[in-house]
């Protein structure tokens, strides 16, 4: 599903990501940890082409972004901390406009089921501004998967969230990636991150440094880890 082959970003003299070789397969889960300045963000950039490499390349699906750049972003959904929500909207105003931008066909009929589907079908016309963030966060998600993307990225979802949001939107996760969705979590929560994904990679300095199986990896050793490179687990980079 992705592919990216020496995947290098400068900024000036400052190098943000350095000679990134990742392939994720269709489907697959994959928890991505690192400090400060790692090159977390930088790579989410690259992949879903919104800034472009200074050298390398990257093939989503088997396309080129720099030549199929409108089929590529399409292919992503994405959640992050931010919602990128407008608080004066109401939920269903909101999802409606992101649907139309996006060319979905039928967006009353999607929007209707994205609000069943985040629980939220009775709040459709209240305004986002009066959500607690566990429910903003839950139209961010109907948001992102307005358009049925292949690739889901999770740029640390979890921030903020009361134990209730993040039971449900953990829950979502596992069910989304059940269903084949591939997904791409950035997290600065060990224990999470190796409970909803199937791999792991560790990014330092721009270098991807370590990488490992989920399901064998220990969170005290993923906790070694991470101090070693300047990652202290459950404080967010």
């Amino acid at each position: 599903m992705l592919e990216a082959s020496a995947l290098t970003r400068r900024f000036g003299a400052r190098v943000a990501l350095d000679r990134l070789d990742l392939t994720v397969a269709k489907g697959e889960a994959i928890a991505i940890f690192g400090p400060n300045g790692a090159g977390k963000s930088t790579l989410c950039r690259l992949l879903t082409s919104t800034l472009k490499p200074t050298s390398g390349s990257i093939r989503v699906a088997g396309q080129d972004p720099r030549r199929q750049e409108l089929a590529v972003k399409r292919m992503f959904g994405v959640v992050s901390h931010h919602t990128f929500l407008y608080d004066g909207l109401s939920a269903r105003e909101n999802l409606l406009f992101f649907a139309r931008l996006s060319g979905v066909r039928q967006p009353a009929a999607r929007v209707e089921e994205l609000l069943r589907t985040v629980g939220l079908p009775d709040r459709g016309d209240d305004a986002v501004r009066g959500f607690s963030r566990g429910m903003q966060q839950r139209v961010a998600l109907a948001r992102a998967l307005l358009h049925e993307p292949e690739i889901l990225l999770l740029d640390e979802p979890f921030t903020g969230l009361d134990p209730q949001a993040t039971r449900w939107l953990t829950t979502t996760i596992a069910e989304l990636h059940g269903g084949g969705t591939t997904i791409l979590m950035v997290t600065h929560d060990p224990a999470r991150g190796l409970s909803l994904t199937d791999r792991w990679i560790l990014l330092s300095r721009g270098r991807l440094t370590a990488s490992g199986d989920s399901a064998a990896t220990s969170r005290e050793m993923l906790e070694e880890r991470l101090s070693a490179v300047g990652t202290v687990p459950g404080v967010a980079p």
